[in-house]
């Protein structure tokens, strides 16, 4: 599908974004069920690894906002929400996947599951939910941009969006990389801030986070890092120290030594 991919490689521009229709249906065909399965497809097997970084750098941000209904994009079983869940009444996930579409409830609160549509379109009226999460979605989608859009258009005024990608390459993508789904690719640094503010958003917080080696050093101390609190602390040092390093496709060795992913915390002004 690539012809050149220098110039997204670069960090200068965001590939997929500006797909054609036609393009936009072929990427779909090859993500819908990427994510599940490659990790989510057995939910006895199933591990969410982020709840430590996600209250670190997420949830704790919410504790004066009141919240009845959240949407979830790419949520899979809806582990992310666990540790909110009872401050809500109505969950919503928007999952392209079949392997989640019978959870009905989410740490007892009612839940349901929306397919979403090709294009990027939400079938959610304007301002419909009070928080809407996505963690680590947004680069499985081609046209990220519009997306964004319409996460501001289905946030009531004065609601939360929590976002977090990476925002390193992941490699070339346009060869075979285990482990990954055949399109996903981070979003530049530069380019996600400027998307998140074009769409509306004001940004309440901007932090860089899971250094590249962390994994790596964890898995020695049989660690599951960003369940830690202790690791997702020592992850956030380490991440301010080299966040000089926001080079997008790391090819050199000095080059791998930083943070590879942002989190956002936003806020629909009103």
């Amino acid at each position: 599908m690539v012809q050149d991919a220098s110039i997204y490689l670069a960090g200068k521009k965001l590939y997929g974004d500006d797909f054609t229709q036609e393009q936009i249906e072929e990427w779909f065909k090859h993500e819908a069920e990427g994510y599940a399965d490659l990790w989510a497809s057995d939910y006895e097997k199933y591990n969410y690894a982020y709840h430590k970084l996600n209250a670190y750098y997420g949830f704790r941000h919410l504790a004066n906002h009141s919240m009845r209904t959240a949407l979830g994009i790419g949520s899979a079983y809806g582990d992310e929400l666990f540790p909110i869940a009872k401050r809500l009444e109505k969950i919503t996930i928007l999952d392209p996947s079949d392997t989640f579409a019978d959870v009905r409830e989410i740490a007892g609160t009612p839940s349901q599951y929306v397919k979403p549509n090709v294009q990027g379109d939400m079938p959610f009226e304007d301002a419909e939910f009070d928080l809407i999460t996505s963690f680590g979605v947004l680069h499985h989608i081609p046209n990220v941009s519009y997306v964004v859009r319409e996460c501001f258009r289905c946030l009531r005024p004065g609601g939360i969006f929590l976002l977090r990608e990476p925002m390193v390459s992941m490699g070339d993508w346009t060869k075979p990389r285990p482990g990954l789904t055949k399109h996903e690719r981070g979003i530049p640094l530069k380019i996600l801030r400027q998307i998140v503010q074009e769409a509306g958003f004001e940004i309440q917080q901007e932090a860089l986070c899971m250094f590249s080696a962390t994994s790596a050093i964890a898995s020695k101390l049989r660690i599951d890092p960003y369940n830690s609190r202790v690791a997702t602390l020592a992850d956030s040092a380490l991440s301010r120290v080299f966040a000089w390093n926001d080079r997008y496709h790391r090819v050199k060795l000095r080059e791998k030594f930083g943070p590879t992913s942002v989190y956002y915390v936003l806020r629909k002004p009103g």
